[in-house]
């Protein structure tokens, strides 16, 4: 039971999080690109009730920002004028999906008012847009990378455990060749063989099928464990006593049996291959400007006066932290569920 409200609990978490990332152009204030040239570095906006004599506002408000005269370089709140959030605002089009056109915003203010909820950078960019809008790179370098490698997991580790003898051998014997492989390290190497400036497109479908091809053995391995013990059931030899051809025996009775296998090297291999892209765009060698991945909202960081001056710059990072929280319970409860199944 307590594995089933985990699960469910961390599914929701998962399916809000996929939700805000997948109609970005809808929750994001602003477009990803969208500068303020005179609003670089400027603080979380701060939503109000109340405004400075104490008086109270139904629909909430923000103040907005004017230079500091004591502090070079700092903003203070100008609380001459209010600015009344709106909700389903039309502002700067976008695509829902990439497929729909919408002007239509979660979120925005009335007037000349900013709406800045995570700061923004040095370019006077929104954050929780480029934060949004960040997410459908990684996540989807993700899901992809994922995929590809459970699904050649799938082939190997199927073929290797159902066939046995000198295919075994010979796939196995190649997994570990794999599993010995620095895999980050040879992202790097071959990121940095290649021109720095190709089409971001290119460096994003590089990038899903190194880590996708690279990461295929400990699911392989898995996934053929399974199926040795899956094809030596009572149902499966009887399902070969009565002629049923290898195909038919892999279809309907062994492959279901590696659902749970699956499922869960997807939720584990999910967040590893986010936090790869992550680092790669982070260093320069993933997705560049003036795209938006969750790599290139942290690169800021690599300089001191950034992580000295600015905190809200490290709101991207911890961010990711209930995502790959949500998929790591999703992990742990399907192996709970697992347990529980083969008892």
């Amino acid at each position: 039971m307590n594995s089933h409200r985990k699960l469910c609990g961390a599914l929701i978490l998962l399916a809000a999080f996929h939700a805000l990332i997948l109609f970005a152009g809808f929750f994001a204030p602003y477009g990803f690109a969208v500068q303020d040239r005179e609003m670089p570095f400027a603080p979380p906006t701060r939503v109000r009730f109340f405004d400075v004599h104490g008086k109270f506002h139904p629909r909430p408000f923000v103040y907005g920002l004017k230079d500091d005269p004591a502090n070079l370089g700092a903003y203070a709140t100008d609380t001459s004028e209010t600015y009344p959030l709106r909700f389903f605002v039309k502002s700067s089009p976008y695509k829902i999906a990439g497929l729909v056109v919408s002007r239509v915003h979660f979120v925005g203010v009335a007037g000349d008012g900013r709406l800045f909820l995570m700061g923004t950078d040095g370019y006077g960019r929104d954050q929780l847009s480029r934060f949004l809008y960040g997410g459908q790179i990684s996540l989807l370098a993700g899901l992809l990378a994922a995929a590809l490698s459970v699904s050649l997991g799938i082939v190997i580790g199927s073929l290797a455990g159902f066939y046995g003898g000198w295919i075994d051998e010979l796939l196995m014997r190649g997994s570990e060749i794999f599993l010995a492989l620095p895999w980050l390290y040879l992202l790097f190497a071959v990121r940095a063989a290649l021109p720095l400036h190709i089409a971001e497109w290119q460096v994003f479908l590089l990038l899903v099928a190194v880590m996708g091809l690279i990461g295929w053995a400990r699911p392989a391995r898995m996934i053929r464990g399974v199926v040795l013990s899956a094809k030596e059931r009572k149902f499966v030899v009887a399902a070969r006593g009565f002629g049923a051809s290898d195909a038919h025996l892999w279809f309907k009775h062994v492959l279901p049996q590696t659902y749970g296998v699956v499922f869960t090297q997807i939720a584990l291999l999910i967040p590893t291959y986010v936090l790869a892209e992550v680092t790669l765009s982070f260093l320069g060698l993933g997705v560049g400007e003036p795209m938006a991945s969750w790599g290139t909202l942290l690169s800021s960081l690599q300089q001191y006066y950034v992580l000295d001056s600015y905190w809200w710059m490290f709101l991207p990072a911890l961010l990711l932290t209930p995502l790959f929280l949500g998929y790591y319970a999703v992990a742990s409860a399907l192996q709970e569920r697992l347990k529980f199944v083969s008892l």
